[in-house]
């Protein structure tokens, strides 16, 4: 009965965890604006905008880095938030069931 209290805890707490990363936004730029996204906590992307005022159009090698940049670093930063959030679930699962 016990364990299966510990499980139904655990899934609670997966659900929760689930919504907050959900409604994390993270937001980085590059090329000092001119590329702008948003990812989730669930390593979505909600929005890319490009400000074409700061955009050459002429080097598009260059539009190119700051969106594979803008991309790496944000899914970097969502990935930290998703796993320091992740940490008490993972410690119930490493105390709970033995692992």
């Amino acid at each position: 009965m016990g364990q299966a209290m510990d499980q139904m805890k655990m899934l609670n707490q997966a659900r929760k965890l689930q919504k907050e990363l959900k409604n994390e936004i993270v937001e980085v730029e590059a090329g000092d604006g001119a590329v702008v996204i948003q990812i989730t906590g669930e390593l979505k992307i909600k929005k890319v905008t490009l400000d074409p005022e700061k955009i050459d159009f002429d080097d598009i090698p260059e539009l190119e880095r700051w969106i594979e940049n803008a991309f790496r670093d944000g899914y970097a930063k969502a990935q930290e938030i998703a796993t320091d959030k992740m940490k008490p679930l993972m410690g119930m699962l490493g105390g709970g069931f033995g692992m």
